[in-house]
């Protein structure tokens, strides 16, 4: 075809971000594992035959996104250009070329037109389990994790391995589940490749090479251009957070350069006994993403708009481990570096992050079985979040991911799993920091198996010792609980027993304030205190509300009127 004008290439520029979006819903709609229905807990993108990343959906989290647009280029050398052909689809887990951990699976497809390649569709999905210990920080070294798959053929020619398929089966508690999410992966590639194809018709395109270099270099250039107007200078950043059994502490310098950004996490902890690590592809996708949404967040994320922010970590470090290092939770540690480049950034650009918030998000898994005939043992895995950390403008907000960016699950899916109770589910009073904005509320969530069941619970959580840190004059969040019923103390981290008949009380952090709560405007304040996100106690307190106000507050809400 002649050249595009540049309203045809932002139409199909716009095009491929509907596909890819198209995608992902495709695999929410198909997917077996409640972290994929439910929660979102995936990411797809479309790529050039290069392995560059053009457009990824909206649908995701950045972890899987960014990690995943480095994954391509490896599926291109392992699986080799010249043999791929119409019908393949290409599966990893393996958390140095894929996304972080065994737990999510990478899918690749090559797209074909007219018999040439002309780009490729890639897709992750967490995936309950895999095998091994269990998703969990437990484990010594990788191989105690899960099974783990090369970089290899799901499919040949649109034949997929029934070998592979009987290897997998063999080797998970729940085989359906996961060949069944294997499958919706295949399928919503399938989607996009469709989609792409009637693009192409549509344009009389014979190749994507126009519009991926309209896409990148415009992108490159708008990205830049933002970098470039920041002042030149570096700054750091350091935060403790709870690890497993010692706490581990992050640093980060950030160093605004010219037509870059530059991020060294010299100095950070080295890699942890348990399963806390973070790989290098899942600190730089986070990493990424902290800087990227604080300059540029309108700007399409594809391969261009991340390309000036380069990241770097001395191997060994528990955010560059590496291989055999245990990695089931390396998204504990992946979900703070935002947080500790955000304290570094906002020396460079005051008003403008966040405070912290709960950072990782409240996970965990229960390990279900019967103590008594006619029970039924299950993998039930429940993703939750504590509250996000003030905004300089804005109040954080409650009981939601960042910077994960995943859904809650809703109860009824997660009782529908398996055979648990939750009993409680409900916002934290209190517990966001205060501040001129306050911090996100996080949540209590009380939890058990079913009678005639015990379980193992799997605790994900972090911010026990170390709640989130307010900024500039914001107070801290409140911190994570986690006890039984009858009083027993639990870890934030590891596998731990629960009897039958026994609850697990749960309270998720608050995410912090932002700015002296002196400076609150009393309306919110008493709007707060209305909807009990703070107690008088709290309103007296940290904001100053006089004793005659919270009564007319008491009165008002009494009376059932609006504040």
């Amino acid at each position: 075809m002649t050249q595009a004008s540049t309203v045809a290439y932002q139409v199909m520029w716009n095009r491929l971000i509907s596909i890819v979006e198209e995608q992902a819903q495709a695999l929410v709609r198909t997917a077996f594992s409640t972290s994929v229905r439910e929660a979102g807990d995936l990411s797809a993108g479309v790529y050039d035959t290069q392995g560059r990343m053009l457009a990824q959906a909206v649908t995701g989290t950045p972890g899987h996104v960014n990690a995943m647009a480095d994954a391509v280029p490896h599926f291109i050398r392992r699986i080799g250009r010249e043999t791929m052909a119409e019908g393949d689809v290409y599966i990893t887990n393996d958390p140095w070329e894929g996304t972080g951990h065994l737990h999510d699976i990478t899918m690749v497809t090559p797209s074909f037109k007219g018999g040439a390649l002309v780009g490729f569709f890639a897709c992750t999905a967490h995936v309950v389990d895999i095998g091994g210990r269990g998703f969990g920080a437990d484990a010594h070294s990788v191989y105690e994790e899960g099974l783990y798959l090369p970089i290899m053929r799901f499919a040949s020619a649109g034949e997929v391995d029934k070998t592979l398929v009987q290897i997998v089966r063999g080797n998970v508690r729940e085989p359906d589940q996961l060949i069944g999410d294997m499958y919706a992966l295949a399928t919503c590639n399938e989607i996009g490749h469709r989609r792409l194809i009637d693009m192409m018709e549509e344009f009389a395109l014979d190749d994507l090479d126009g519009i991926a270099a309209f896409v990148l270099d415009n992108s490159r250039r708008a990205t830049l251009e933002r970098i470039n107007a920041l002042p030149r200078m570096a700054a750091d950043g350091e935060m403790t957070m709870d690890g497993f059994d010692v706490p581990i502490t992050l640093k980060a310098r950030v160093s605004v350069e010219q037509d870059r950004i530059v991020t060294d996490f010299t100095g950070t902890s080295g890699v942890d006994k348990k399963g806390i690590n973070c790989p290098m592809v899942y600190t730089k996708a986070y990493a990424c993403y902290a800087l990227k949404v604080a300059i540029a967040p309108e700007i399409p994320n594809n391969a261009a708009s991340l390309a000036p922010f380069e990241v770097t970590a001395p191997e060994g470090t528990i955010v560059n481990a590496v291989h055999p290092a245990p990695v089931a939770l390396r998204h504990i540690v992946g979900h703070f570096v935002p947080d500790v480049v955000f304290d570094a950034f906002d020396k460079i650009v005051p008003g403008l992050v966040p405070a912290e918030g709960a950072g990782c998000l409240c996970n965990f898994q229960m390990s279900v079985r019967p103590t008594a005939p006619g029970g039924r043992r299950a993998e039930v895995l429940t993703f939750n979040s504590g509250g996000s950390g003030a905004r300089p403008e804005v109040d954080g907000l409650n009981a939601t991911a960042f910077p994960s960016g995943v859904m809650t699950m809703p109860i009824e899916a997660t009782e529908h799993a398996g055979p648990v109770i939750i009993w409680r589910k409900e916002l934290r009073p209190g517990s966001g920091g205060a501040g001129k904005t306050r911090g996100g509320l996080g949540q209590y969530m009380d939890v058990s198996a079913m009678p005639g069941h015990e379980m193992d619970l799997q605790a994900m959580f972090d911010r026990g010792d170390h709640p989130a840190r307010g900024r500039r004059g914001g107070k801290q969040g409140a911190p994570t609980r986690i006890v039984q019923d009858d009083g027993t103390k639990m870890r934030v981290k590891g596998k731990q027993f629960v009897a039958e008949g026994r609850r697990v009380e749960m309270a998720f952090p608050g995410g912090a304030g932002y700015g002296e709560a002196a400076d609150r405007d009393p309306a919110l304040v008493k709007r707060d205190l209305a909807r009990g996100y703070i107690s008088a106690e709290e309103a007296a307190q940290d904001y100053g509300l006089s004793a005659d106000d919270i009564a007319a507050v008491a009165a008002a809400v009494a009376r059932g009127e609006d504040i």
